[in-house]
């Protein structure tokens, strides 16, 4: 089997494999990283709708409550189906990698706002408390005050999302996206070994995901909560 595998080692890292194996792992690369800012940013003023007070911000933090719970609860690939049918039914001629790119960023922006409100909540009520004898903005409040500490609490699990992240975006294979995973399939199809096609894949993933892991390791460091 080895030496099979050594003698198909030329025939499968040709020029033409390598691109579209690349051009895989940009759509990967792509579809995480924008999925992921943009699930950021929204998530963000997601969870301080939903942790905002009195009534003139009852309508945003109920839509902020409803938004979070429906797209953490619905599977990738059950959202995925249904902005895919949904833009069918309203005619709009998005491309599949826009469909999965409006998914991704749905349901990052639903996980990442659920992170960030347990950040926020988990500062001491009597910073608030603080804040408001101050007589600070809600936006200063969060600025000045919140934030900095809840940023300590937030930044390790979004980037354990962000990871686990760039593998679930592999789903969007089941709309005809050729993304990483799916560029595995189609060389497989076309006869190499599965241990060397889903092999290379597994590195071009570990390539992708170690760099983020690092760089999250390094913010945890650097914004560790002390223990003094």
């Amino acid at each position: 089997m080895w030496a099979s595998l050594l003698e198909e080692i030329p025939r499968f890292f040709t020029y033409y494999n390598l691109i579209f194996l690349l051009q895989a792992g940009a759509r990967t690369i792509g579809l995480s990283a924008i999925g992921c800012i943009i699930g950021f940013v929204t998530g963000f003023f997601l969870a301080i709708m939903r942790v905002s007070r009195g009534r003139s911000f009852l309508p945003i933090r109920l839509f902020s409550i409803n938004f979070v719970e429906f797209f953490r609860r619905v599977p990738f690939l059950v959202t995925l189906m249904l902005v895919f049918f949904i833009c069918q039914a309203a005619n709009l001629q998005f491309s599949v990698f826009t469909v999965s790119m409006i998914t991704v960023c749905l349901i990052a922006s639903g996980f990442i706002a659920e992170i960030v409100r347990a950040g926020i909540e988990s500062v001491n009520v009597t910073q608030w408390e603080a804040a408001d004898v101050l007589n600070f903005t809600l936006a200063e409040k969060l600025r000045l005050v919140i934030i900095p500490q809840a940023w300590k609490v937030i930044l390790a699990p979004v980037f354990s999302f962000f990871l686990s992240f760039i593998k679930d975006t592999a789903l969007a294979s089941q709309i005809g996206v050729i993304e990483l995973t799916y560029s595995g399939k189609v060389l497989n199809n076309k006869g190499f070994s599965a241990i060397l096609v889903f092999g290379t894949i597994l590195i071009m993933y570990f390539i992708i995901s170690y760099p983020l892991a690092l760089f999250g390791r390094w913010m945890e460091r650097k914004f560790a909560i002390s223990k003094h």
